[in-house]
């Protein structure tokens, strides 16, 4: 859109707040006769055009699409001159290294006024102001968040979903608003045909930031070196028809994209064009670049054989559980050990792993490359990915827990003073069809060893892990078993079953005793139900 067009198209505010922005842009006065070239500008430049008290969009996944080069420039505006104040920040995926990079460089009262974003772990600076309640904080499930952008681009009004429903995100508990601070309710139970559902608000965006590798003489963008896709498409659109500016981070500028079809962004919907610097576009936080995330095919996607430990035990059992010819998905963490102990045992190619950012195929990287896959299949964008998972798609997701409770409940957000977020794991334990939770039988510095053929517990773990009541719902135990979902929980040394009774523990590792090295350090008893031993194959050491 051309200056003078998208000046008259801002609401009086918007429009008067942006005016002192429009000479900082060095742009050729052929641009405002008609729609031109790119409007190519340093970092700087673009994000002096972004005012106060506006809704910013941002995309990627971890490090993965993140538009580091622009959050780096929003900082430093802020320090130096104390400007944009008051942003609304909105974002579907985790961005950050835990550490300095990501949605870290935002963490700035003043900076932000509220967040709405589905996983926070990453960005511990941002996590920390919403702790300390100096900012608005909601935390809302990732697929829910880049369906929403898609929904604020066609201005509808909202997603509705029963994801979330029954958990802490449901308007009967926190509404997924994380302090005292945070009091408007964005989402609201509704009815439809008798049944009951969540309603997500949409709220007008009015900038975008977004990533992409190329950008054309006109701003067509294109993401041939990207690991994923993501939702920038919604993200410019909502901005566009909001009004509002498109700032794009790229990593070149070509003369034509020859295929229109590899064109994920038109023009039409940019701004601005900033091109980065290697060190501010690097494809994840873990790696500059990795040819196997971009390549279809087998090269580069066998992870390494694990060592023995509890992973590898927890990892061959979960395995175990995963068919030939079904639809995957693996949490971050220790769900990764599955993966791994496939590869071991020659099964990749009996199913097909998906990640939630978009690839299909291929084995999910793990890390700070999370998000991405090695030779993957496909690429799609994540709205999409959503859309799939959310009706059903996934045949089974491994995902990792927290804490889980008498119920079946379960919690990977809030823990030990910090706020992880919930990220997509609310959308994946929701809809698929069988669910396997993966974790320690307790927590911290737990030690086992294998002797003979029986597991022997060296160090016991200090904290509980199955707890009398979980501190947030994520999952919720009860509304699985009437949604007929089959849900283990898979241990080191025991294996759990949810029915309508509770759970039920069905399996118990070799050389230990449930009324030693279960019941008493439970917080709760199991419900009554047969056992047997574990599979012996998930012990051996060599």
């Amino acid at each position: 859109m051309r200056i003078a067009e998208w000046g008259q198209t801002l609401s009086a505010g918007f429009r008067d707040a942006l005016a002192p922005h429009y000479s900082a842009i060095r742009i050729p006065n052929s641009a405002f006769d008609m729609r031109g070239l790119a409007r190519i500008v340093s970092a700087a430049e673009a994000v002096a055009a972004i005012p106060d008290r506006v809704t910013a969009a941002v995309g990627g996944f971890v490090g993965a699409g993140h538009p580091e080069a622009l959050t780096a420039a929003l900082e430093q505006r802020f320090l130096e001159n104390g400007s944009p104040r008051g942003l609304t920040l909105l974002y579907a995926a985790g961005q950050g290294d835990r550490g300095d990079r990501g949605l870290n460089h935002l963490a700035h009262p003043g900076l932000v006024k509220r967040v709405v974003g589905g996983h926070w772990n990453l960005a511990p600076k941002l996590g920390k102001l919403a702790l300390a309640n100096e900012i608005e904080a909601y935390n809302f499930p990732q697929g829910v968040l880049c369906v929403l952008l898609r929904e604020i681009a066609a201005k509808r009004p909202g997603v509705i979903t029963k994801v979330g429903l029954n958990s802490f995100i449901d308007p009967y508990s926190s509404g997924g608003r994380m302090n005292a601070r945070t009091t408007e309710p964005l989402v609201e139970r509704i009815t439809l045909d008798n049944e009951t559902w969540l309603r997500y608000r949409t709220f007008p965006v009015h900038v975008g930031l977004i990533r992409a590798t190329s950008a054309d003489r006109r701003g067509n963008l294109s993401m041939e070196r990207e690991g994923i896709v993501g939702e920038v498409l919604s993200i410019a659109q909502a901005a566009k028809n909001h009004g509002g500016i498109v700032i794009a981070q790229v990593e070149r500028l070509v003369d034509s994209i020859d295929d229109p079809k590899s064109v994920r962004v038109p023009g039409m919907l940019v701004d601005y064009v900033v091109i980065a610097e290697p060190s501010q576009h690097v494809q994840t936080f873990g790696e500059q670049f990795n040819e196997a995330y971009v390549t279809s095919g087998t090269a580069g996607g066998t992870p390494a054989p694990l060592p023995f430990s509890e992973r590898k035990i927890i990892g061959r059992r979960a395995l175990m559980e995963i068919r030939r010819g079904e639809i995957v998905n693996l949490g971050i963490g220790l769900p990764e050990a599955v993966a791994a102990v496939a590869a071991e045992a020659g099964r990749l190619e009996e199913f097909t792993l998906t990640v939630e950012s978009g690839p299909i195929g291929g084995v999910p990287a793990s890390g700070l490359s999370f998000g991405c896959s090695s030779s993957p299949e496909a690429i799609v964008d994540q709205p999409s990915q959503f859309d799939f998972y959310d009706g059903g798609g996934l045949d089974i997701a491994v995902l990792g827990a927290v804490e889980v409770d008498a119920s079946g409940s379960v919690n990977v957000s809030s823990f030990a003073g910090r706020f992880a977020g919930v990220g997509g794991f609310v959308n994946i334990a929701q809809s698929a069809k069988r669910l396997v939770f993966c974790c320690t039988f307790r927590a911290g510095n737990l030690k086992v060893a294998v002797e003979g053929d029986s597991l022997r517990i060296v160090q016991e773990g200090a904290h509980p892990k199955f707890v009398k009541r979980v501190q947030q719902v994520c999952f919720h135990g009860p509304s699985a078993i009437a949604n007929g979902q089959q849900v283990l929980y898979v241990t080191e040394r025991a294996v759990f079953e949810l029915t309508r009774d509770g759970l039920v523990l069905r399996e118990l590792a070799p050389g230990l005793s449930a009324a030693e090295h279960i019941y008493p350090l439970m917080d709760f008893p199991p419900a009554p139900g047969r056992c047997i031993l574990m599979p012996a194959e998930c012990f051996d050491s060599f």
